[in-house]
């Protein structure tokens, strides 16, 4: 706006209106949607990692069985933020070195030299003349893949637990109408699985929310980075002064995350009554003594 263009002279209203309308402050709020975003294509991602493990553990094949319990048992013992930092450190330097070995063969040097992972820039990813919202996606990449693995671990385990939990009598009364074991899977045994999974999915959504702000960590500007960096004490050499409000910056944020839980409860109550309607569990007999 042409009255901010010069913010020395702003005063009152005006002040505020310039400085909540400024770049830096538009990329706080579009790193809002940085964790909405994060949110909507990590929890896809995590029930077809969590399925895939469930039946892993439930395969008759010893070796993917195998691979099955150590998925969910090894991430699941691992501190999340090791994981969180070493999965996006992992494949950045795998992709980095597949592309030296592929990009510049002729070189000979070592890539690990003390300390340092030293590759071509060729093979550098992404490229040093790449755009900026290029770093920016390539990171996101790697945090998204970071949050599914580990979180699919634990997906996992609450579905291969879910489909023990299926009554057995069920099941065995589909086989004696002829039914063959993939159809009493897929008619029966999944359709059943979500609730007794769905309170354990719930929690580890609620989970997945409040583990956004270690984007922070993964070097993607999230809300955490923008709330620290425009809460700071701003001297008299910025456009807009002001002393330390990160308080007011992190107290958006907290108002934030309450709102995605409560609002997440109040999906998952919904979900949960409809899936648990005409159902043999305790939340269908309740749902059907409400309707009575």
């Amino acid at each position: 706006m042409e009255m901010c263009a010069d913010p020395s002279t702003l005063e009152g209203f005006n002040w505020w209106i310039c400085y909540l309308t400024t770049g830096k402050q538009q990329m706080f709020y579009a790193s809002f949607g940085t964790v909405l975003a994060l949110l909507a294509l990590t929890a896809p991602v995590v029930l077809v990692l969590g399925f895939a493990g469930a039946m892993a553990r439930r395969s008759r094949f010893l070796p993917l069985n195998w691979l099955g319990a150590i998925y969910t048992n090894a991430v699941r013992g691992i501190p999340d933020i090791i994981f969180f930092l070493f999965v996006p450190i992992a494949m950045d330097q795998g992709i980095e070195y597949l592309r030296h070995k592929i990009k510049c063969p002729d070189v000979t040097e070592p890539i690990r030299q003390g300390n340092d992972f030293v590759v071509c820039a060729a093979a550098k990813m992404p490229l040093g003349t790449s755009p900026q919202w290029v770093h920016e996606v390539y990171g996101f990449t790697l945090a998204l893949v970071a949050f599914a693995i580990v979180f699919g671990a634990f997906a996992a385990n609450t579905l291969y637990g879910a489909m023990k939990a299926v009554p057995r009598a069920q099941l065995e009364t589909a086989e004696a109408y002829g039914m063959t074991p993939r159809q009493v899977f897929w008619r029966i045994e999944v359709p059943q699985m979500w609730v007794y999974a769905l309170p354990g999915l719930s929690n580890l959504w609620m989970i997945l929310i409040k583990a956004t702000p270690l984007l922070f960590l993964l070097g993607v500007e999230d809300i955490v980075y923008w709330a620290k960096e425009l809460g700071g004490a701003k001297t008299s050499r910025f456009d807009y002064p002001h002393p330390d409000w990160r308080v007011y910056y992190f107290g958006v944020l907290l108002i934030f995350y309450l709102l995605m839980t409560w609002g997440s409860e109040k999906v998952f109550t919904r979900i949960s009554r409809r899936l648990s309607h005409g159902q043999a569990t305790l939340g269908g007999a309740a749902d059907a003594q409400v309707t009575a």
